[in-house]
């Protein structure tokens, strides 16, 4: 009982310091296009496109790739 508890607070522990406080002047900065997750909303549609059509089924996003040497 006691090492799950302790593996518990250790995994609380890890995931609560990744959290920061964002003051009102950097956010500016992190709203940037650069700082999003995806910069180009044209792009990542046509990527999503290429991995679905080479899964030949939808959902098939991240696959690793179709043999041919392309993306």
């Amino acid at each position: 009982m006691s090492r799950s508890v302790a593996l518990f607070m250790l995994l609380a522990a890890a995931l609560l310091a990744g959290c920061e406080t964002v003051q009102p002047w950097e956010r500016a900065y992190l709203s940037e296009r650069e700082m999003q997750w995806v910069s180009d909303g044209r792009e990542a549609v046509l990527i999503n496109h290429t991995y679905s059509s080479k899964e030949a089924a939808s959902g098939g996003f991240g696959a690793a790739g179709g043999g041919c040497g392309c993306r």
